[in-house]
């Protein structure tokens, strides 16, 4: 079973998914006997290479990374993770709960960067080997409470966290256009 999160950054989607990872560690699914081994990824990251490609994409000193460069980078750390990492899991029997998956890369490089959806899908199809998640979790947020929470954490933003109120609200947007898309796959929670 693949289960994935999605959603702004500050919304609880990371939150959300380590609370489910932990309650599925300690039942089994309805109508299974034993608890399944559980894993918990976030994305980027899951591997060594896969994280070292995270602090790239992160870092504010890399704030003149362009957009296609931040599409094959996000794709590269996913090809990575998906091949060492998810297909293994998953063919052991695993539940594996992640962080970020490929409607990241929809949402943000392709509605909120504005670059061509079509490739963008493909592009995901190919860093995945077609891996669909069988459930995602959308954890919505308004772009304004996104903000407020980091100010009151006292968080910085990161690289990807510095594109403005119109970016986030194109990707807000992408993610509820994602999910009108795929309407058996996706829940979206407010």
């Amino acid at each position: 079973m693949f289960i994935t999160f999605e959603g702004l950054d500050s919304s609880g989607k990371s939150t959300q998914a380590q609370r489910l990872t932990e309650r599925l560690a300690t039942r089994p699914l309805p109508g299974e006997k034993t608890v399944r081994p559980v894993r918990f990824i976030r994305e980027p990251g899951g591997t060594v290479i896969s994280e070292r490609l995270r602090e790239i994409l992160l870092d504010r000193a890399n704030l003149d990374l362009n957009e296609v460069s931040e599409l094959f980078l996000f794709s590269a750390s996913r090809a990575q993770v998906v091949r060492e990492v998810i297909r293994p899991a998953i063919a052991r029997g695993e539940i594996v709960i992640c962080d970020r998956y490929a409607d990241s890369t929809t949402a943000y490089q392709g509605y909120g960067r504005g670059l061509d959806l079509p490739a963008v899908l493909q592009i995901n199809r190919f860093a995945t080997a077609g891996l669909v998640p069988d459930r995602t979790f959308i954890v919505d947020i308004a772009v304004v409470e996104v903000g407020r929470r980091k100010e009151t954490a006292g968080m910085p933003y990161d690289r990807m966290e510095t594109g403005g109120t119109g970016f986030f609200e194109k990707v807000r947007n992408g993610y509820f256009d994602i999910a009108k898309r795929q309407p058996g796959r996706f829940v979206v929670v407010d």
